[in-house]
């Protein structure tokens, strides 16, 4: 498994008929020591990991959160909203279908967010992303993206799927920035000012 950057620049996924991208987390006492430190881990945190699809710049679906299929042809499908990053293995993930993506969709922004209120990323360590070829019926991890914890921003942009032609190139992001809790509209509009 290589770990990718955005200095490595696009990489094409030619042969790739199936992406998935898996984020996982584990939850902390957010700083927090004694009897709240525990409660905290406890409790885990919320993270969310969405994926915004784009017609040229416009969003115009979104797989997460409560949008399992969006597309509703089983080509951008969500594995389902984890609560707390408790437990082995990638907590959320979206995977996609290439060749059913439909033709008006351009782009697909790969977003990890603390989105729901009273979430934080500084309630959570060792995040992490992994990039799965999934052609095949396989999930061999291919590459893993590992976002900076010295962040106070609530959002992660960690990949862009871009359509190059009859092919598919990924740019991995990873920039962070605000979203504001809850509000679908901030997070789009965050998805839209990534390339």
């Amino acid at each position: 498994m290589i770990t990718l950057t955005k200095e490595d620049g696009p990489a094409d996924l030619d042969g790739v008929t199936h992406m998935s991208i898996g984020v996982s987390w584990d939850p902390t006492a957010g700083g927090s020591g004694g009897f709240v430190g525990k409660l905290r881990r406890k409790a885990g945190t919320d993270l969310d990991l969405i994926a915004i699809a784009l017609q040229g710049e416009e969003p115009v679906r979104l797989a997460g959160l409560d949008s399992l299929d969006p597309l509703g042809n089983g080509s951008l499908v969500h594995s389902g909203d984890n609560q707390t990053g408790h437990g082995d293995g990638d907590d959320e993930t979206v995977t996609v279908e290439f060749g059913r993506v439909p033709s008006n969709i351009t782009s697909i922004v790969f977003v990890a967010a603390a989105y729901k209120k009273h979430s934080a990323f500084k309630n959570a360590r060792n995040i992490s992303f992994k990039v799965y070829d999934a052609t095949g019926g396989s999930s061999q991890p291919v590459a893993e993206i590992w976002p900076s914890m010295l962040t106070e921003d609530n959002g992660c942009a960690v990949a862009r799927a871009t359509r190059e032609g009859t092919g598919w190139k990924l740019h991995v992001v990873n920039e962070t920035g605000k979203i504001k809790q809850g509000d679908e509209h901030s997070l789009m509009r965050f998805a839209t000012r990534i390339r």
